[in-house]
């Protein structure tokens, strides 16, 4: 990692995660209201109401839109906090723990937010333009999860990450560079989107979509980090 990021490191990094421990709270919160509501057709409407439909979507893109409109497109940020069983929260949880803390760290609490809402609402975005006829709910944080994973190897590639792994009847914990695990959950992600089952179109071009997104956002913050300290100099 280059000089600059280590300063900023040090300079911006929370004592704690408070963030990424706000994002899981909610979308627990919302996990257990949607769990209690599975009989109550009121609340089980509330949570519908966090969805977005990329068929509603993508006809605003293409036109002036109203304050309706405007509410219609917040949908695909409130959309991150909601999510179909425990777990498919859990999943995303679990990769948002990960990843999530090492980038908070980095941006500091308030970068780090603004990043995966607006990360996690393009990639919705995306997937409204690339299946505008689709007419089901979306739900789900994988979009900005997938932009935190993106960022944290524009910010790390040379980090290495813990893993146990199977070796016979055994687990052997191993440290496995950071550009080979995400390289392969992306390479995967890619191979769903042409071979994967149509049903969860939506999901691999949300992760390609938003880990894309991350990507480059840790580049322009790595160039604009490396020249305003040369600017300094």
């Amino acid at each position: 990692m280059s000089g600059p990021f280590r300063v900023a490191e040090r300079r911006v990094a929370p004592a704690n995660p408070w963030m990424v421990i706000t994002i899981s709270a909610t979308a627990l919160a919302v996990m257990v209201v949607a769990s209690l509501s599975a009989g109550d057709g009121r609340l089980a409407a509330w949570v519908e109401s966090l969805a977005f439909q990329p068929a509603r979507i993508a006809p605003l893109l293409a036109m002036d839109s109203g304050l309706s409109s405007k509410l219609e497109l917040m949908r695909t940020v409130s959309a991150l906090f909601a999510h179909s069983s425990w777990l498919h929260l859990l999943g995303n949880l679990a990769y948002l723990w990960v990843f999530g803390i090492p980038v908070e760290r980095s941006l500091g609490p308030v970068k780090f937010l603004l990043a995966f809402l607006l990360i996690g609402a393009l990639a919705n975005l995306f997937v409204a333009l690339r299946i505008p006829e689709l007419e089901r709910s979306i739900i789900g944080a994988s979009g900005g999860v997938s932009g935190m994973i993106g960022i944290y190897l524009g910010l790390f590639p040379a980090r290495r990450i813990g893993l146990w792994l199977p070796l016979g009847l055994f687990l052997q914990f191993a440290k496995i560079p950071a550009l080979l695990v995400i390289g392969s959950w992306f390479t995967l992600q890619l191979l769903y989107t042409v071979f994967g089952p149509v049903s969860d179109a939506v999901a691999w071009w949300t992760h390609v979509a938003g880990f894309l997104a991350g990507l480059l956002a840790a580049l322009l913050l790595r160039m604009f980090s490396l020249a305003r300290l040369d600017h300094a100099r």
